[in-house]
């Protein structure tokens, strides 16, 4: 294992898979001579040239549809928006070109794209910059979403998303590139999209969550654990589509109790879906009605107490645990 962070990770998985595969390419703003906006793609013009690591004008619709077509004639290429935000502009090649591609097509013409990039809050940038995306692409067919929490699965899934013959929407954590954690030392390590993983055990609630969110889970159930002797137990999905429903179930059977935690909006969320799952598969199992954490249903505040408010944390997950426990 070696420690590195959730950026490292991601680049050093870039890198690996542009060296296993000449097809693979980046293209983006600021992705060539800036190092990427986040420095994600450092160093990988000097490595692999201006015909791999492709600067783009200011146009994501443009550049982004020049990506679907080259995805089209057999390439593998990797779009970065320097923000999901900046996706919207792109949305018709995304999920009427792109995910509709291979089935429009009887599956005669695929399209192994993978749209990568930063997703929801980070500190004050305000309602135009602060949208956690997920529930706009998880809702297309022909369409995979992916949204790491940690640093290994930033690399693993992000490797597994570049080699999968299907569009990846790739939502990454926007205060996660910091982040350090334990990757394997090998550049063979894959995470199979559509698993997810339990990230801390537990016998007397579930917190289900995905991307930034697991860390504010995990935050929640050690504080729950340290002060009160609750075991929470976390389920991080990692892939929003496919979802591990089984996983999510066990779980829900194990401890009887649920606790969904995102960092979208409540109404129609990413946790409405999940909420219809465990009705219709665990009813049974549940002692309590299940609960939804998310981000307070108004556009992103600028003034910092008041996103301090808007956004869902520890307090929240605490206080809706203690509600499903009747605590």
């Amino acid at each position: 294992m070696a420690e590195m962070t959730y950026r490292e990770a991601l680049n050093e998985a870039l890198r690996e898979e542009m060296e296993r595969d000449a097809d693979v390419f980046l293209m983006g703003e600021e992705v060539a001579e800036y190092d990427g906006a986040y420095k994600v793609s450092k160093g990988l013009l000097d490595e692999f040239g201006e015909r791999r690591v492709v600067d783009s004008p200011i146009s994501e619709l443009g550049f982004t549809g020049l990506g679907v077509g080259a995805a089209m004639t057999g390439l593998r290429p990797v779009i970065e928006f320097m923000t999901f935000n900046f996706s919207i502009l792109a949305l018709d090649q995304v999920i009427n070109s792109a995910a509709k591609m291979h089935y429009m097509s009887n599956g005669q013409i695929g399209c192994p794209i993978v749209f990568r990039g930063p997703t929801g809050a980070a500190l004050q940038l305000s309602a135009q910059h602060s949208q956690a995306c997920e529930t706009w692409y998880v809702h297309s067919p022909g369409l995979k979403v992916v949204t790491p929490g940690t640093p290994a699965d930033a690399k693993g899934l992000l490797k597994a998303s570049i080699r999968d013959d299907d569009p990846v929407a790739f939502m990454e954590g926007e205060l996660l590139y910091n982040l350090k954690g334990e990757v394997p030392e090998d550049d063979d390590f894959v995470i199979p999209l559509g698993v997810a993983d339990v990230k801390k055990e537990g016998d007397d609630v579930t917190i289900i969550t995905h991307g930034k969110m697991v860390n504010v889970a995990l935050q929640a159930a050690q504080k729950m654990e340290r002060d009160d002797g609750i075991m929470a137990e976390v389920v991080d999905l990692r892939t929003l589509r496919p979802l591990d429903v089984d996983t999510v179930i066990d779980s829900v059977r194990k401890t009887n109790r649920a606790v969904y935690l995102e960092e979208g909006w409540n109404y129609l969320g990413v946790g409405a879906q999940i909420v219809s799952l465990i009705q219709e598969e665990a009813f049974d199992w549940l002692d309590a009605p299940l609960l939804r954490v998310t981000q307070a249903d108004v556009p992103m505040p600028y003034a910092k107490n008041l996103e301090s408010l808007a956004k869902p944390n520890a307090s929240r997950v605490i206080e809706a645990c203690n509600r499903v426990m009747y605590r």
